[in-house]
């Protein structure tokens, strides 16, 4: 990191943004890498002394999926995020064809806004809500934290036929978990967890994610 001071809460978002970054791109998401190496020097060169948080908004996709598989990252300003902003970043999802956003919160929201993120969801709308404090470190790369992978829907049925297992008789993490938060996890999905082992050079274990 460079040698250039930044205010406070400039430093903050430096900072939030530069673990969304990296969390996108565990995700499986494009991710441009000088989002992923961005030094403080680059971030205010880009958006100023003293940026607003609507102004680091991210988009991205996955690889070879296209418009069909984008993301939104929003970083509302709003001490406490309410109904008008979800609806206002809900406008730009269905003007951008986007259908999942993740959205950054100094604190969190109103009773209000809880109950909209409910409706919006019958309409086939995803939003995903971390604050601020969970973002300033990436928990990935904390040395007791094992690699996590995703497996896909037909790894998921290759495992379990192998196996010769139910969904219901695999280890189980809940949704709410910092983990499955950070990768995103969906009900019934399922992860490939790679320990490090003196005897063996690895251990794998999986787990199903349960919650919606």
């Amino acid at each position: 990191m460079s040698g250039v001071n930044l205010s406070a809460e400039t430093s903050k978002m430096f900072r939030v943004r530069k673990t969304c970054s990296k969390m996108l791109k565990n995700r499986g998401y494009n991710v441009a890498d000088e989002d992923l190496n961005m030094t403080t020097e680059t971030f205010r060169n880009q958006f100023g002394e003293d940026p607003s948080r609507d102004s680091i908004s991210l988009l991205v996709e996955k690889p070879d999926r296209g418009p069909e598989d984008q993301l939104f990252v929003f970083f509302p300003d709003d001490d406490k995020v309410g109904v008008k902003t979800l609806k206002f970043y809900c406008t730009r999802m269905k003007e951008a064809n986007v259908t999942t956003a993740i959205v950054v919160v100094k604190e969190k929201l109103t009773s209000f806004a809880k109950a909209a993120v409910k409706e919006m969801s019958n309409f086939n709308y995803r939003m995903e809500f971390f604050r601020d404090a969970e973002l300033l470190v990436d928990i990935t790369e904390h040395k007791l934290v094992p690699q996590h992978v995703l497996l896909t829907s037909e790894q998921k049925v290759q495992l379990l036929e192998r196996y010769r297992l139910k969904p219901s008789q695999l280890p189980r993490i809940q949704v709410t978990d910092p983990i499955a938060r950070y990768y995103g996890l969906k009900h019934h999905q399922v992860v490939k967890i790679i320990r490090p082992s003196e005897t063996a050079g690895r251990y794998i274990t999986y787990r199903i994610c349960i919650g919606s």
